[in-house]
């Protein structure tokens, strides 16, 4: 794979990028110039099990949005409106963003009521969501489809199905409908995590690096291969080999087959691995090896535990 930090290492911003070809080689060149002058220690939390399955990248038509990850599924089913009408499944960057500030916050206060308002406002700032016009909308959308659908995670080992039925809030994230995103406040003060979900996020954090999560926001494909990579290169002993199949049934449901899927998801992983500096992982023709590699945040960054 294209280490797009050493080029930069090496040669500087501007001759890496005269040394790649194509428009995604050099994007990449940039985010990682990018993240090595970043000094932030800030993290971001979310639970294990989307390192594994992943919410939609675009709008799904069906109430019901199953993933199957490695030994488990996630299933998400939309919640209804009060005339009984399905109000939709989350997606995409601002389903995914709103989900990670709702969990780091959780973690960070050992509490699973979460402070929203202002302190959500300038989460998304930081990672470079600006809470306004068409963006404010989209974001009121995905917070109504959060605060109303139902998860159900299935692990399956050798022996027995182990299902864990939850969802993300015990109630809504409310807006205040003024249509105006410059207001101070557009949240209610606080929302809770369901119990569940936040007793298994308890369990299970995996720790990101924020300013990471930054450059690749726009990317919801690149978010979840960099979700993914954080949870699984740290605690590997010995490479291991992914198949192009498995890799499709992760991360390739916008693709009919392996032969469409792969371009698309080798852009992506590029991005990935360009915020992910240690991540350490080979392409065969036969799908990727997995190496052992260092967490994906900064040596100096231990305020979290990195277990599993």
């Amino acid at each position: 794979m294209l280490r797009v930090q050493d080029l930069v290492l090496a040669h500087g911003r501007d001759a890496a990028r005269a040394m790649v070809t194509t428009k995604h080689e050099k994007l990449a060149i940039d985010m990682a110039a990018e993240l090595l002058s970043e000094e932030s220690d800030r993290l971001g939390i979310t639970h294990s099990g989307f390192c594994l399955t992943a919410l939609p990248y675009k709008e799904c038509k069906s109430p019901v949005w199953r993933k199957d990850g490695h030994q488990v599924t996630l299933l998400v089913e939309s919640g209804r409106d009060k005339n009984e009408e399905f109000i939709g499944i989350p997606y995409g960057a601002k389903a995914r963003v709103q989900l990670l500030y709702l969990q780091t916050r959780a973690i960070q206060t050992n509490n699973p009521v979460v402070e929203l308002g202002g302190s959500m406002h300038e989460f998304l700032k930081r990672v470079g969501i600006s809470v306004g016009g068409s963006q404010y909308a989209e974001i009121r959308k995905q917070a109504r489809r959060i605060s109303a659908c139902r998860l159900t995670f299935i692990e399956d080992n050798d022996i027995a199905e182990i299902r864990n039925n939850a969802a993300f809030v015990e109630n809504a994230i409310l807006f205040k409908d003024t249509g105006d995103a410059r207001q101070g406040t557009l949240w209610q003060d606080t929302v809770e995590l369901n119990g569940t979900f936040f007793k298994k996020l308890k369990e299970h954090p995996v720790p990101v690096w924020e300013p990471a999560l930054r450059q690749i926001i726009d990317l919801p494909v690149a978010i979840d291969i960099y979700i993914w990579l954080a949870y699984r290169l740290h605690v590997l002993k010995k490479a291991t080999p992914i198949s192009w199949l498995s890799l499709h049934q992760q991360f390739g449901g916008s693709y009919k087959n392996v032969r469409q899927f792969k371009p698309e998801f080798l852009r992506n992983l590029t991005f990935a691995m360009a915020v992910y500096a240690d991540a350490r992982v080979d392409e065969t023709k036969d799908g990727l090896i997995l190496h052992p590699s260092r967490p994906p945040i900064p040596e100096n960054v231990t305020s979290l535990p990195l277990k599993r």
